[in-house]
Formats: C-alpha cells, sequence, structure tokens
C-alpha cells in the first residue's frame, strides 16, 4: 500500500480516558517485555519523523514500566570522525540489541536517505544505494531472530511550528531545540519528497512502516504503544512459567506460603 503523508493529518483527539487507557497499555507493555526476556527474543525499534514531532515523549511512556536492565535508548545525532570512517550502518552494527533486549533507536540508519540525501552529505550515488543496503540490513536482522518495528511520527508544519515556540517558551525545553530545526524546517518540501521514496523503497513485507498522526499527542501516543504491543505479542510468546517446585517449597517452609489457586 502507497503511504501518502497526508493521509496522516487528521489530528483527531483521543475518545475516551487517555489515562486510563495509557496505564493499560503500559501494563501490557510491561508483561511483554517480561515474556520477551523469558522467551530470549530481542527486538529494534525504530523512530522516524519530524524534529518536534514527539518520538521523545512516545519513547517515554512506552517504557515507563520496562525494567531498565533490559533496554536501551539510542539518540542518534550526527555521526563521529572515527563513524565516517565505517559503512554508514557500522554505528548502527554496534547497537543492536542482544537477547532478551529491546533497543529504541530515536533516529536511525533511514538519515542516510533523510537528512544525509536533502542536505547534501552523501553524494547521490551514496544515498541512492542506501534503500538497497538498508533493506539487506533489516533483512539479515529478522532472518537471525530480531523483530523490527519501525514508527515514522508525523506532524504538519502548523503543529511542528507550535512545538517549536513551546521548546522557546519553556526553559528547561530550550535545550532541545537551535539552528537545525530552522534550517530543516526551510527545506520541508525536500524532506517531505526524500521521506515519500523512502517508504516507497523500504516499506517492505517483512519490516513494514507505520506512520503514526501525532498532532494530537495524546491520540497519536495510545496509537504508537497499540501497535507496538501489537505487533510484539505476534511475535513473543505470551506464555509464563509455572512456578519452580523448589521455590514453592523453600516459600513454605519459610512462612507458610500456599499456592494461590
Amino acid at each position: 500500500m502507497t503511504i501518502n503523508l497526508s493521509d496522516y493529518e487528521t489530528g483527531a483527539k483521543y475518545k475516551g480516558d487517555y489515562d486510563a487507557a495509557l496505564l493499560a497499555l503500559q501494563h501490557r507493555l510491561s508483561k511483554i517485555q517480561v515474556a520477551h526476556i523469558l522467551h530470549n527474543r530481542r527486538t529494534v525499534i525504530m523512530l522516524e519523523g519530524w524534529d518536534g514531532a514527539g518520538k521523545g515523549g512516545i519513547i517515554k511512556r512506552m517504557t515507563a514500566d520496562w525494567d531498565p536492565r533490559y533496554y536501551q535508548v539510542h539518540p542518534i545525532a550526527a555521526p563521529t570522525r572515527e563513524e565516517l570512517d565505517h559503512h554508514f550502518l557500522w554505528r548502527f552494527w554496534t547497537r543492536l540489541p542482544a537477547s532478551q533486549n529491546i533497543g529504541l533507536f530515536d533516529r536511525s540508519w533511514y538519515g542516510r536517505v533523510l537528512v544525509e540525501r536533502v542536505e547534501k552529505y552523501a553524494a547521490k550515488a551514496e544515498w541512492k544505494r542506501g534503500y538497497k543496503d538498508i533493506n539487506a540490513f533489516e533483512a539479515q536482522q529478522i532472518e537471525t531472530g530480531t523483530n523490527i518495528i519501525k514508527l515514522f511520527v508525523h506532524i504538519t508544519q502548523e503543529t511542528q511550528d507550535e512545538q517549536l515556540a513551546q521548546r522557546l517558551d519553556t526553559p528547561w525545553k530550550r535545550w532541545k531545540t537551535g539552528a537545525d530545526d530552522y534550517r530543516n524546517r526551510a527545506r520541508r518540501i525536500e524532506y517531505w519528497d526524500a521521506m515519500h521514496d523512502m517508504f516507497e523503497k523500504t516499506d517492505t513485507k517483512q519490516a513494514p512502516w507505520k506512520v503514526i498522526d501525532n498532532n494530537n499527542r495524546k491520540s497519536g501516543r495510545i496509537a504508537a504503544l497499540t501497535y507496538v504491543a501489537e505487533r510484539l505479542e505476534k511475535r513473543v510468546p505470551m506464555d509464563f512459567p509455572a512456578p519452580d517446585p523448589e521455590v514453592v517449597k523453600l516459600a513454605r517452609e519459610a512462612f507458610g506460603y500456599k499456592l494461590a489457586k
């Protein structure tokens, strides 16, 4: 199915009790993480999107009830000198999660066909080859047992401007904005074209894109967390072990424990 970002701009308000729905989703995700650990799974959750789109807010709420020992958040910035001396995917290979772990990427390898394309940090031949490299990279991870979930967090220009203004107006958010945001804003049409080329060439059956309309933050967060939960529940066995008889015996001797029915 062709992805067109214009189809994700309603900004519809969340219908229902947001706080209750969020708590229920966080509890659901916490059980999924436990199953993920017990069954030695590994997962990559990757978020792309506009500056100020709310990627960090989604990650914050997604991980609220997770055991911090078994997930890592990778905020991806410009590559270092050492990283530039390797293939562009090298720095992502080194961050891939181990068994039982979930790796969350706030921006990702898609920088090669987005910012590096638009800002001309990569030659045309390099970013064009990037689509093939990315598809092969993701296919390799999936073939070796890694779950890959790709979210694109979308907002309109109007919403982005509201978010940029809010960052300037809020003292403890000012660190999150800078000149890059405005350089990128001025090239929105070029980014728009690059994003649609990205969807066309990398929205694969194995690793599909999910666009999140985050023009209304509450609706967008619920949609993102729901999608992640549904995808993982299809890939992670959701059965949990029976209590160890030896441990039950120790508990009975220690404090008179009786197995709940």
